[in-house]
């Protein structure tokens, strides 16, 4: 019989492959096993990355930052589901996108799901003054 030990080893070293260098992955099952083996929560940043002038501010202010990389490193688990124009992205990944959009009822950008590690919403957060200290804070009331 395999251990646990084992087994969250071997997972951990085949889905590091989707995990950008940055924390982001756009894979939906992976990102929801990581926040229940790991018991976090999870971020889910709906974007338009390549067009959306506060979805860009917003990377570049909070999620571009050490002292948000940090935290999201420790206590979060991030998931990207874009909306570009000008990026490819596979037909797979754009129905997956399009199916949350749905079921969270995205209108507009950014929009930021927060779910527990029992992926149950949590709360809904937007772009916001204030760089990661107020993210981060925004977070934590969550969180708790």
């Amino acid at each position: 019989m395999i251990s646990l030990r084992r087994l969250l080893t071997f997972l951990a070293l085949v889905s590091a492959p989707l995990f950008a260098a940055d924390g982001w992955t756009t894979d939906l099952k992976a990102a929801q096993q990581q926040s229940r083996s790991e018991k976090k929560v999870m971020l889910m940043n709906f974007t338009g990355s390549d067009w959306c002038s506060w979805c860009i501010k917003l990377k570049n202010e909070v999620f571009n930052t050490q002292e948000f990389k940090t935290y999201a490193a420790k206590n979060l688990i991030l998931l990207e589901v874009d909306f570009p124009r000008n990026k490819p992205q596979s037909a797979e990944l754009k129905k997956s996108n399009q199916e949350l959009q749905k079921k969270y009822g995205i209108q507009g950008y950014p929009t930021l799901i927060v779910l527990n590690a029992d992926q149950k919403q949590i709360g809904e957060l937007g772009y916001m003054p204030g760089g990661p200290k107020a993210f981060i804070a925004a977070l934590e009331k969550l969180r708790k």
